[in-house]
């Protein structure tokens, strides 16, 4: 028995790219490792609750410098996008190389073409703020802490919503917000409203 360990994933040079805490790490077999006389390769089963199941092909277009263009989402499946998202948060660092946030005053498109749910949403406003496989929340809290500051951007700034009729009828689903029930389209506006972000709706 490991117990517990953080499962780091590396790039082609060996540097980490992001990295998971995981449970119950048990060896099941060890061998002589290739890579030196000193290391060992192990096999190992373990449990992750973070690593998602298709969480594999986005690491691996970070990996490979593939991942450099915006969109690359729009044909997954939701599950996929779910764990796209998931990947955009834990390469946040990597993939932002020390990059300090936008400074307030900037204007920041968001394109709603391909909103048509809460994770095309985060996958797409995460975009519009940080490029391509970029982060910038993907649950409302966590949309909340983004626009705090750390996550890219600093309030306040522009928000050009283009394509936003569409994406309004798509977000419609109502959800809780305290003690009552908002549209979520709507409740994103009020949420960037009061953190100091002007949306200008095209």
């Amino acid at each position: 028995m490991a117990g517990n360990a953080w499962f780091e994933l590396l790039d082609g040079d060996g540097a980490t790219m992001g990295s998971y805490f995981v449970n119950e790490v048990t060896v099941i077999d060890a061998k002589p490792s290739a890579r030196g006389s000193d290391l060992l390769d192990l096999t190992v089963t373990l449990w992750c609750e973070n690593a998602l199941p298709g969480a594999e092909r986005p690491w691996e277009l970070i990996r490979s410098g593939h991942l450099n263009r915006t969109g690359m989402w729009h044909e997954l499946a939701p599950k996929d996008r779910h764990a796209w998202l998931s990947v955009a948060l834990w390469s946040r660092e990597y993939q932002r190389q020390g990059k300090p946030d936008a400074p307030a005053g900037q204007v920041f498109t968001l394109d709603g073409r391909h909103i048509v749910d809460w994770d095309t949403f985060c996958c797409a406003i995460g975009e519009a703020v940080n490029g391509p496989g970029g982060y910038f929340g993907w649950n409302l809290d966590a949309l909340d802490d983004c626009l705090r500051g750390g996550w890219g951007a600093t309030t306040p700034f522009t928000l050009h919503w283009n394509s936003s009729a569409e994406a309004r009828t798509r977000l419609a689903e109502c959800v809780p917000a305290g003690d009552r029930e908002l549209v979520l389209f709507g409740l994103l506006l009020e949420i960037f409203e009061e953190r100091g972000v002007r949306v200008i709706l095209r």
